[in-house]
C-alpha cells in the first residue's frame, strides 16, 4: 500500500530517524506555521490566524515535554529491567551479615 511502511523488516534502516520525537516536533512547527497561512488566504482574520497560531505552538510545546518524559520513563524502566534486584537493603547473598558476630574458625568462644 502507497505511503505505509513495513515496520517488521529489520535490514532496512536507512530511512528511519535516530530521533522520532524531534521529527513530531518538526513536523509540528511546520503545521503552526502553515495553519495561520491558509486560515489568512481563506479569509480568515489576522488576529484569528495569529491566535489559532499561538495555541498550536502551546499545544506543540506541551506535547514535546510529555513526549520527551514518556521517553525518559521508558529508558528508566528498560534499565531497571536490565540491573538485578538485590533485595531490600542490598545484600549481596543470603545469610550475608556484615557487621554481625560470628566467630569462625581460630577464634575462641567465650
Amino acid at each position: 500500500m502507497p505511503g505505509t511502511r513495513d515496520h517488521t523488516r529489520d535490514d532496512d534502516t536507512e530511512g528511519e530517524s535516530p530521533d522520532p520525537v524531534s521529527d513530531v516536533v518538526r513536523w509540528a512547527a511546520f503545521s503552526c506555521a502553515l495553519v495561520p497561512v491558509v486560515l489568512l488566504m481563506c479569509g480568515q482574520s489576522f488576529g484569528g490566524a495569529v491566535g489559532s497560531a499561538a495555541g498550536l505552538v502551546a499545544l506543540t510545546c506541551v506535547c514535546h515535554a510529555l513526549l520527551r518524559q514518556a521517553e525518559r520513563t521508558a529508558a528508566r524502566v528498560a534499565a531497571d529491567r536490565t540491573a538485578p534486584h538485590r533485595g531490600r537493603h542490598g545484600r549481596t547473598g543470603a545469610g550475608t551479615h556484615r557487621g554481625a558476630r560470628h566467630p569462625g574458625t581460630g577464634h575462641p568462644v567465650d
